[in-house]
């Protein structure tokens, strides 16, 4: 009589192959097209899932950067018509934090807007206690004029209203933590956005395409099962607390819909040599997921759902990001809006970028570049190829690299040889 069967192996992968996969499933194994149009930039955000918003401007908007790192340089007003015009292909909402989604995955968020009393931040939460009137009235004011942003309603409802000012960078009015409070909970959405970044209201129903307004709502464990789904094929090969980090989940939420994914043979757990996270517990490889040679060259904004997750990020490239912006200036280590570059299957370097407009020509300097530990040669010279493509979409006539960093002085003599410079863009 045969001895019972024991547990079943779980099938090994190398560090490379993983590598590989995660590029590939982030779009960075396809070839950049010729003339990006906006099937493109619809593939993209299948691709992704999500892709961030942030306020920081002193490159571009981080939102478009994403896509000029999968397509090349592309007209960005793609992205702002899919993300403003009818049928929208692009809406916002709280999905890994402010970010664009398409409209069948803010439908999977439902939720998450059915818990905006106990789940949005402390200000936006009371506001619908303090002052439940204010929240009516906002509505109404929106249905009746149409998109606004939060200093138009408040013109129109609380002119000369105080504003608090105990906090730098959120003294919120109460009209603004009302408008906040009511897109949380889905009753208004962003029909697009001020040249200041500000959202323009309004309401959901008139934003979200009519087929997905009018859906029912998905039953939320299948709605997390749906997201977390979303997550492993964007990402390739990830564990747990990756998958959960994409749409920003909670243990209890993810943890039973991988174990439902792996049933379903969706995911396939899996160990990866030399990752500690895979040797206390099984990864996950998306059952679709392949893993070609690539050979990438891309900057990378550290908003990126390549890198966002920051242990997986030194899992998949050996590398340790950290998010510079509020660093007083004298402790940073690498720079303000630091950006990693991509070459091949690994992150080779760092730069620091700012668009520099004022400049006569306009101007993209690089205060600061380092290389990576084992940076391949011929690193100074791509990246000066990568620069030029990017001034080149930005509308700046040059590239300026100073003299911080031990990559900055190859990589400004592999400027001054490119001549990568002195075309205008689409920005």
């Amino acid at each position: 009589m045969s001895a019972p069967a024991g547990p079943a192996a779980v099938e090994e992968i190398s560090a490379a192959e993983a590598r590989r996969a995660a590029l590939a499933a982030q779009g960075f194994a396809a070839r950049r097209p010729v003339a990006p149009g906006g099937a493109h930039v619809t593939r993209v955000v299948q691709r992704l899932g999500v892709v961030q918003i942030d306020s920081v401007n002193v490159l571009c908007r981080s939102h478009y950067l994403p896509f000029f790192s999968r397509l090349g340089p592309y007209p960005v007003q793609l992205v702002d018509r899919a993300a403003q015009r009818r049928p929208r292909r692009l809406v916002e909402y709280w999905a890994h934090e402010a970010s664009f989604v398409a409209p069948a995955t803010h439908r999977l968020l439902r939720w998450r807007m059915a818990r905006a009393a106990q789940d949005a931040w402390g200000s936006v939460r009371s506001i619908a206690v303090e002052q439940p009137g204010l929240l009516d009235a906002v509505l109404e004011h929106v249905a009746a004029h149409g998109p606004a942003t939060a200093r138009q309603v408040e013109a129109a409802l609380a002119p000369g209203g105080a504003r608090p000012s105990d906090h730098w960078g959120w003294n919120w009015s109460a009209v603004k933590r009302a408008c906040e409070h009511l897109f949380f909970a889905g009753r208004l959405s962003a029909a697009g956005r001020t040249q200041q970044f500000e959202r323009r209201y309004d309401l959901a129903g008139r934003v979200l395409p009519p087929e997905v307004a009018a859906a029912p709502d998905p039953d939320p464990q299948e709605a997390v099962r749906a997201l977390v789904g979303i997550a492993a094929r964007a990402l390739g090969v990830a564990s747990e607390p990756s998958l959960r980090d994409y749409f920003r989940l909670r243990p209890e939420q993810s943890r039973p819909a991988v174990r439902q994914l792996v049933e379903a043979g969706e995911l396939v757990p899996v160990r990866v040599r030399g990752w500690a996270s895979s040797q206390r517990r099984p990864v996950y490889r998306h059952v679709d997921a392949r893993a070609p040679r690539v050979r990438a060259r891309a900057l990378l904004t550290p908003f990126d759902p390549l890198v966002w997750h920051r242990p997986r990020t030194e899992e998949l490239f050996g590398v340790a990001l950290r998010l510079e912006f509020y660093v007083p200036r004298e402790q940073r280590v690498h720079g303000y809006n630091v950006l990693p570059f991509l070459l091949g299957e690994r992150i080779a370097a760092r730069v620091d970028l700012k668009a520099d407009r004022a400049a006569p020509g306009g101007v993209l300097r690089v205060p600061a570049a380092w290389a990576e530990p084992g940076a391949p040669p011929g690193t100074a010279e791509e990246l000066a190829a990568e620069l030029g493509d990017l001034a080149r979409w930005l509308g700046l006539g040059s590239v300026a690299v100073a003299g911080r960093g031990d990559l900055a002085e190859a990589l400004s003599r592999a400027v001054l040889r490119s001549g990568h410079v002195g075309a205008s863009g689409s920005t």
